[in-house]
């Protein structure tokens, strides 16, 4: 949601341009900062930044994404598993990539042309596909002496062909990974070369889904739940599998949002409403709209500020129905996103906390530049999760 003045705005960021009256009331009521989500000047991916905000040190506990991804998506991913996330995307006759993300193709219609993967050379290693959101998807490998030390098949922009899996260190163990992910990723480019779907994409000019890119090789995370380090229960309602994945390693239960779709074309309100009615049973529960992400990875400037104008409208839900008396909320974003650059930047976020015993500045309106002169100051993510549960009285003290 956090993001640069633009020209286009008269300076403003499209937090500032917004009409946002819910958000602006919490940062009215509430106390204000900024927070960089791993660290100052560090742009962090979804991933790292997401378990920051859990409260877990991601220069500490990160093993890759792909294990979070996974996660989220409802797989088993077990030490000793290698998990991948992927994209589904588009080769040219000359194999160069022209669409890292397939025109964001809805890849649970290939599912069933992914299951059942056997590797010739590797028949003893379990393998699941699962298309998770629009273009995304997880990939699981299971099987003795696997390591999540390889690299991507994902160039990250340009056109140019796919990359050859690559060994991360010297180990035999990283070194037979990358030749199983290898085939494997010929293994799925004749599924999906032969599928009737793609065949009728080409016949009517459109691009196919007719490769798979994985990165993020990871394991899961070696962090600790929040019932054992806070004692509290938690639930987690998003669509993003990497959010899920993280909440899942910390413990939380998933919740199904009718309406979600992880997408700007998202029922913003529909999560409100599930918080509403799963709040008394949880002591934590941790919302996550992706739909400001999208718009400036594509550099949508219109449709983020509309993005914005939802969830304020999810937030205006969630001041109406929840017992403010009781109930202390947090907004923020797990990361700015440049509507020039379309990627993540390591700018910091605005932060605003509204509570019954939270100590009120005088801070107006919600964006990044107004939450800098709030009294919360300048945090980092890990910060985030303690001072939460701090209001809650669940941090033991330091000392005697």
């Amino acid at each position: 949601m956090a993001d640069r003045p633009l020209r286009e705005l008269d300076g403003k960021t499209p937090l500032e341009a917004a009409n946002k009256p819910a958000l602006d009331e919490i940062a009215h009521l509430g106390e204000c900062g900024i927070m960089d989500p791993i660290s100052p000047g560090r742009p962090p991916g979804s991933d790292v930044a997401n378990l920051a905000l859990l409260g877990y040190d991601p220069f500490v506990c990160y093993r890759g994404r792909g294990a979070l991804e996974a996660l989220g998506a409802g797989l088993d991913v077990q030490e000793g598993d290698v998990a991948f996330r992927g994209n589904f995307a588009t080769i040219d006759q000359k194999g160069v990539l022209v669409d890292r993300r397939a025109g964001r193709v809805d890849g649970r219609v290939f599912k069933e042309y992914l299951t059942d993967v056997i590797l010739p050379s590797y028949p003893e290693v379990q393998v699941t596909v699962c298309p998770t959101v629009e273009h995304r998807l997880a990939i699981v490998l299971k099987g003795k002496g696997l390591s999540w030390r390889i690299g991507d098949s994902d160039p990250h922009g340009g056109e140019a062909p796919p990359k050859k899996v690559e060994p991360l260190d010297r180990s035999p163990e990283a070194k037979g990974t990358a030749e199983i992910t290898n085939e494997l990723l010929q293994v799925l480019k004749e599924r999906l070369g032969d599928c009737p779907i793609n065949q009728r994409k080409v016949e009517q000019g459109l691009k196919p889904a007719n490769i798979i890119l994985v990165r993020g090789a990871g394991a899961p995370p070696q962090i600790e739940s929040l019932r054992k380090l806070y004692g509290v229960s938690g639930a987690c309602v998003a669509v993003n599998a990497v959010v899920r994945g993280a909440c899942c390693s910390a413990g939380f239960d998933i919740l199904e949002v009718p309406g979600g779709t992880g997408g700007v074309d998202t029922d913003t309100v529909a999560k409100a409403r599930v918080v509403e009615e799963i709040i008394r049973r949880y002591d934590f529960v941790y919302l996550h709209v992706k739909g400001t992400d999208n718009a400036s990875h594509d550099g949508n400037i219109e449709l983020k500020i509309k993005m914005i104008e939802k969830i304020d409208a999810m937030v205006r839900h969630l001041l109406d129905h929840l017992n403010l008396d009781e109930t202390y909320i947090a907004i923020t974003a797990d990361h700015t996103t440049s509507l020039r650059q379309r990627d993540h930047r390591g700018d910091p976020v605005p932060l605003a906390l509204l509570g019954p015993e939270v100590r009120r500045d005088n801070v107006t309106a919600y964006g990044e530049r107004a939450c800098a002169s709030g009294g919360l100051g300048r945090i980092r993510g890990v910060n985030l999760m303690p001072i939460l549960m701090n209001f809650l009285g669940n941090v033991p003290l330091y000392g005697s």
